[in-house]
């Protein structure tokens, strides 16, 4: 009775597993327009904005402030590409080195500004 169940279980779940192994899509594109504005097979080429942000933060703020730390250079930009690997401790070398030109102001910071929101249903009034 247990190896019925087994192969019943067995033959159900086949379809299924094949059925997710391909990767393809069967289905035909769609008539609505803003559907397939945004599917894969129509999707724009161009850079979202936060992608832009994330560059220009990087070009214009992290990329200076860690070249011009004299330790990060011996340490880290002298070397060949070839030969270094990315390290946690790279980054937390070029994480202090930004933090020394850009220090953290806690009263402008998004945890202070999250923390001090009301809470709703709170109970604890500020």
């Amino acid at each position: 009775m247990k190896q019925l169940i087994i192969l019943i279980h067995l033959a159900l779940s086949l379809p299924l597993f094949t059925a997710c192994h391909t990767n393809e899509i069967k289905t035909p594109p769609s008539k609505n327009e803003a559907l397939n504005t945004i599917s894969n097979s129509n999707a724009s080429t161009e850079r979202g904005s936060l992608q832009n942000i994330l560059d220009n933060w990087l070009t214009n703020e992290w990329t200076p402030a860690v070249e011009s730390d004299k330790e990060i250079q011996e340490k880290y930009l002298n070397k060949k590409e070839e030969e270094s690997h990315f390290t946690l401790q790279e980054y937390m070398d070029k994480r202090e080195a930004y933090l020394k030109v850009h220090p953290s102001d806690h009263n402008n910071s998004h945890v202070h500004k999250v923390e001090s929101l009301p809470v709703i249903g709170s109970t604890k009034r500020r």
